[in-house]
């Protein structure tokens, strides 16, 4: 499984080292690693002193469990019901403490520091602005990620002694998506099987038509949205949640295309949605039209185990769905 990482550049202007540091205890996590990577790639360890700046235990807080809104409905009988349940964008608050030599080694770090967080502010020339990731990395060698944006906080305190050669500060994190994500992804993988001659050696039912029905593991804590890759040959493809029934189906001849040839590949993404040919541009076509519309359900896979079914019509050697996802989770 490919490992989702940024490059390791070390930030100007602090002294060498920044691996993250050794374990500290981090108030709702216990003894951990954090680093940051903001959205030029720059990784910036969180929990090693010797790089300028390190965490203050002392208020650490967000990164527990989801806060949620509830929707209710008044019962009859009294008391009311759950009718759903929305997770609201996640607020982490992170002090540093950050210092210097001298005065200029000190305002040298703490620019560049608010320089690193403040970049996720910053429109791209989409028009998008890209977040920073705060990871969480625990003894035993397991990670877990969110993206955030900076809020606020990152200014001196202004007391007297403060901002001479030290300073800290409690910086904000919005988090749009408020769950943490594994940074190593989860991929399936299956592959149409070999085609056999319906008598020889006797009669035979080749399993190339149907990739078949599968149970696919979500270890996160909560719902994940995949993204599919199809590779033909292909007529259509239908992919189903046997447990809710939701399926949708990948006809490449509604757009004109006709049939996925040998080696011709469709990415479904299911968020966002989107339905991309990969046509050798950046972005592919989008074959959003090739969706079985109005009654297509783009479904996501629950926590544990899913019964799920790729069917490929019209497939033969080297047909195959892959699927991948990162798993999700309520908690740092």
């Amino acid at each position: 499984m490919p490992l989702i990482t940024a490059p390791v550049v070390t930030p100007p202007p602090p002294d060498p080292g920044g691996g993250g540091g050794t374990p500290i205890p981090l108030p709702e996590i216990g003894y951990a690693t954090a680093t940051y990577t903001d959205p030029a790639g720059t990784v910036w360890p969180l929990t090693d002193e010797t790089a300028g700046w390190w965490t203050l235990a002392d208020g650490v807080s967000g990164l527990d469990a989801v806060e949620y809104e509830l929707t209710k409905d008044a019962h009859p009988r009294g008391g009311a019901r759950l009718r759903y349940a929305q997770p609201l964008p996640r607020a982490i608050v992170w002090p540093l403490y950050v210092y210097g030599d001298d005065h200029m080694q000190f305002i040298s770090r703490w620019r560049a520091l608010a320089t690193a967080f403040t970049r996720t502010l910053r429109e791209g020339p989409d028009g998008r602005r890209t977040p920073g990731w705060l990871e969480i990395a625990r003894p035993d060698g397991t990670r877990r990620r969110i993206a955030v944006f900076y809020e606020a906080g990152f200014e001196r305190r202004g007391v007297k002694g403060s901002g001479i050669i030290s300073d800290a500060a409690a910086i904000t994190l919005w988090c749009e998506d408020p769950y943490w994500i594994t940074p190593i992804e989860v991929s399936v993988h299956r592959e149409a099987g070999a085609l056999s001659p319906f008598f020889e050696p006797f009669p035979t039912v080749s399993s190339s038509q149907v990739l078949g029905s599968t149970i696919v593991e979500n270890p996160g804590d909560v719902i994940v949205w995949p993204t599919w890759t199809i590779t033909g040959p292909a007529s259509e493809v239908t992919f189903t949640h046997q447990e809710t029934g939701e399926s949708f189906t990948l006809d490449p001849n509604q757009v004109g295309h006709g049939d996925l040839l040998a080696g011709e590949q469709v990415t479904v993404s299911t968020d966002p949605p989107s339905v991309r040919y990969h046509d050798g541009t950046p972005d592919g076509a989008n074959w959003s039209g090739a969706l079985s519309w109005p009654g297509a359900v783009l479904w996501g896979l629950a926590p544990g185990e899913n019964a799920v079914t790729f069917q490929l019509d019209g497939s033969g050697p080297g047909s195959a769905v892959d699927l991948r996802f990162n798993p999700r989770h309520e908690t740092a």
